[in-house]
């Protein structure tokens, strides 16, 4: 008979258990009160995993976006240096110069290298 009394008592519990939760006296035991530090340490350091997240996204965003800026602009720099290089060939600027009028004509003899000597006076 023992065996079957401790089913009744266990339904008995829980209701009590129930009810005293819903009551508010469950949580204002002593045995509770004892935990609450420990509660609100746990508390605090899920608020502080949240915004940590949210902060390490929040840069993740940002790096990325950075990223997309870089990628343009190294396309804007080639596109830019392919021009320049087109520019300073010399047969462009052979063309540039005829087009704009100037009376200059193009060297017939290539560039010589001018060597100077030290003396010993100076």
């Amino acid at each position: 008979m023992s065996t079957e009394a401790k089913p009744s008592e266990k339904s008995k519990n829980r209701r009590n258990g129930l009810k005293s939760f819903l009551g508010g006296s469950l949580l204002a035991s002593e045995k509770v009160m004892k935990q609450m530090p420990f509660v609100f340490f746990v508390a605090f350091l899920g608020i502080l995993m949240i915004s940590n997240r949210y902060w390490s996204e929040k840069t993740i965003r940002r790096m990325e976006a950075v990223q997309d800026s870089i990628k343009e602009l190294r396309a804007e720099s080639v596109t830019w240096e392919t021009q320049l290089m087109k520019m300073n060939r010399p047969s462009e600027i052979v063309e540039r110069v005829k087009a704009s009028g100037l009376e200059l004509q193009e060297a017939s003899e290539p560039a010589r290298k001018l060597k100077v000597e030290k003396t010993d006076n100076e």
